[in-house]
């Protein structure tokens, strides 16, 4: 949900699209050219929007309960229904019905390790002029403060899950009735997105493989494409050469993953910690712990957590600055060239320490 916490209602005039709308919400803030994009004015209408509602949730009942602030991508409105308050997610892009499926498909496979909460999807459906709406539970959140060190421990127990089911199955080989459930490759049944921008997870045995031609490699083609930068591509014709030495002796057991696990994405309310806007896959631990030390937000309680119950593997800082490569390659992919300095300086960093 993006960063989607503030539950504050708004009067709302239905002849005003649903995105002119949280536009308006937004009219005191200077936002990104790519967000103005998706926010598309003039496509989706308010009475539309909440036709298609009242139709998926086969409610009487639905009344607008607030707009909540939204993320860079998407856009929310909650509402009071016959079955309670809904969390509704808009996104105007063509790109919606990906980005919902891939996020669905990431909490329910979340949710079904039993590690740590997540929203539950009630329902998804595409909206008649374009784009799409993901309806999710409504929960009541606040920035993470008092359960950083809860989350610290859920998440490592969310990365554990799939190990310790290999590890379970490798026991019982060849038992009677014996059901391997643990994941063996690196992937996803389906596509998920970090952001806006779609991923291929195809199912790879090779973690290295799977993080350059997967995850590096399509941010640096949009580059490319976008920027024409040489900087940039001069300095990955040299790091994928040099790439599998950042992760020489080190044994990777494929791990669920939130995959876009930045501050705006994990809360708490009352009873624990919350992660939402998962774009998951099965890869490596380390990967989700990333981008939260680029920013920090979660603070140390989280990381020291974290770590007692999966300790630092040697190496770890290197790949630390591999995998906020990508989060800033994305960033740039996003949001322009004020990440290329930082992308540069990294893939520069990492260089030197291989």
């Amino acid at each position: 949900m993006g960063g989607d916490t503030s539950t504050g209602g708004t009067q709302t005039d239905p002849s005003l699209t649903a995105c002119r709308t949280v536009a308006l919400a937004h009219r005191d803030s200077v936002l990104l050219p790519q967000r103005m994009l998706l926010l598309k004015a003039d496509v989706v209408g308010l009475l539309e929007l909440e036709e298609q509602l009242r139709k998926v949730l086969k409610t009487s009942i639905l009344s607008l309960a607030g707009h909540n602030q939204g993320g860079f991508i998407s856009q929310a409105l909650s509402y009071d229904t016959d079955q309670g308050r809904v969390f509704v997610k808009i996104n105007c892009g063509a790109q919606a019905t990906i980005m919902f499926t891939g996020e669905v498909a990431s909490l329910k496979g979340i949710k079904e390790t039993a590690t740590v909460r997540v929203p539950e999807p009630i329902a998804m459906a595409d909206l008649p002029s374009g784009g799409g709406l993901l309806i999710l539970e409504y929960l009541q959140m606040r920035s993470i403060g008092r359960f950083a060190e809860k989350l610290g421990e859920q998440l490592a127990d969310l990365h554990l899950h799939n190990i310790l089911l290999k590890r379970k199955s490798q026991r019982q080989k060849g038992t009677i009735g014996e059901r391997n459930q643990a994941v063996d490759k690196f992937g996803f049944h389906t596509m998920t997105c970090c952001g806006y921008i779609p991923q291929v997870n195809d199912w790879q045995d090779d973690w290295v493989n799977f993080f350059a031609r997967q995850r590096l490699k399509p941010q640096l083609d949009l580059i490319e494409k976008n920027y024409g930068d040489r900087a940039v591509q001069s300095l990955w014709t040299e790091l994928q050469i040099k790439l599998h030495k950042a992760f020489k002796d080190t044994l990777i057991i494929p791990s669920l993953l939130h995959g876009d696990l930045w501050e705006a994405n994990v809360a708490e309310d009352e009873s624990g910690p919350l992660l939402f806007d998962p774009g998951s896959f099965y890869g490596h631990s380390e990967y989700d712990l990333s981008i939260g030390e680029m920013f920090g937000a979660q603070g140390m309680a989280f990381f020291s957590s974290y770590h007692r119950k999966i300790p630092k593997a040697p190496g770890f800082e290197t790949r630390s600055l591999l995998y906020q490569l990508f989060h800033s390659l994305n960033n740039w992919n996003h949001f322009g060239s004020d990440f290329q300095a930082s992308s540069l300086s990294l893939m520069r960093a990492i260089l030197d320490s291989l």
